[in-house]
């Protein structure tokens, strides 16, 4: 004699087993993306980094390096503090040099890019205020003679000095 299963439970299991694999990844909190490009920046969520054990009195870090995945974020420093970027980019999807609105911050010598396409910048907390830095790089590859996607990716950080 041969059991069958009724469809009703099989449909119900499969049902139950799509639900329990949805939303079941989450994110770490350390930058991580899909690895996907859209046309249009989809920024990381603002947030205020955790002052470092040495922060001061104002509560800001004094100090903070800045990468393409910081993209978004908003950074606290006090006056005098210098803040540090680097973007690895490549020859053929450079990043342009990093620029700051305004006169909170001012460059200061950042030392100097090894790799072509890389974007290396610093820059001194000269007063309070909040400012924008930015860069931008191509999307996509361009090559001589050949058509471009012409998409640009955007990366800025808004900083705070009090």
């Amino acid at each position: 004699m041969r059991r069958s299963i009724p469809h009703t439970a099989l449909a119900v299991t499969a049902l139950a087993l799509a639900l329990a694999g949805c939303g079941g990844q989450t994110d770490s909190g350390k930058g991580g993306g899909s690895g996907t490009v859209s046309s249009s920046p989809t920024p990381a969520p603002s947030t205020t980094p955790t002052p470092s054990p040495s922060a001061s009195a104002t509560g800001c870090a004094p100090a903070a390096t800045l990468d393409v995945h910081d993209s978004g974020r908003t950074v606290c420093l006090s006056v005098g503090d210098t803040v540090r970027i680097s973007l690895d980019g490549t020859a053929k999807r450079p990043w342009k040099p990093v620029t700051a609105s305004g006169s909170v911050l001012q460059a200061v010598n950042s030392g100097f890019v090894l790799q072509p396409g890389d974007a290396s910048a610093a820059f001194k907390a000269v007063s309070h205020g909040r400012t924008r830095l930015q860069s931008t790089r191509p999307l996509c590859a361009t090559q001589t003679g050949r058509v471009s996607c012409l998409g640009i990716q955007e990366w800025w950080v808004t900083v705070v000095v009090k």
